[in-house]
């Protein structure tokens, strides 16, 4: 037929191939890029102690046995241990330690009793019978801001406070 032209261009069906193709690809690789890149370590460090803490106040009851949370201050690590490791566990478990990532910092660790721990290793224990010493563990990252993780005796969940807190006199 003279005078029509036939216009060039992509079909519907080649159009809905190529984005359900990117789409796809999106998808399996928008998370990979969001837990390399958009992680932040400060939840990454408050999950694993939210995490950790009951896990070991249940463990304690659980198993009948002390177990004792190590957080030291200077090499900014913390492990796990109980009263029945061998010195080759204790060893182990110093070893295999939680590493705070680098833009965290152990502040301290404070007792209602006793003054602040800021040097050195402070250890809180979780007795057999299912409570814990009470104490406060301070964190604080690169843009200086302060995080607060309070670990009551007899409760198993840990409170969170985005600000450094203080057992008050």
């Amino acid at each position: 037929m003279p005078g029509f032209e036939r216009i060039k261009g992509f079909t519907l069906i080649e159009l809905i191939v190529v984005i359900s193709l990117i789409s796809i690809m999106l998808f399996f690789a928008f998370p990979r890029f969001q837990s390399n890149v958009l992680s932040d370590s400060t939840k990454e460090v408050s999950r694993w102690i939210l995490l950790k803490i009951p896990f070991i106040k249940e463990s304690a009851a659980r198993e009948q046995r002390r177990y004792i949370l190590h957080v030291s201050l200077d090499s900014n690590k913390l492990w796990i241990t109980h009263e029945a490791m061998l010195e080759e566990a204790l060893q182990s478990a110093e070893t295999n330690a939680y590493k705070l990532p680098e833009d965290i910092k152990l502040l301290d660790v404070e007792y209602p009793d006793q003054k602040k721990i800021s040097v050195g290793q402070a250890d809180i224990y979780f007795n057999e019978k299912g409570y814990s010493d009470k104490a406060i563990i301070h964190l604080e990252n690169d843009n200086n801001e302060k995080i607060s993780f309070i670990i009551e005796p007899f409760l198993l969940r840990v409170r969170l406070y985005n600000s450094y807190e203080e057992f008050e006199d």
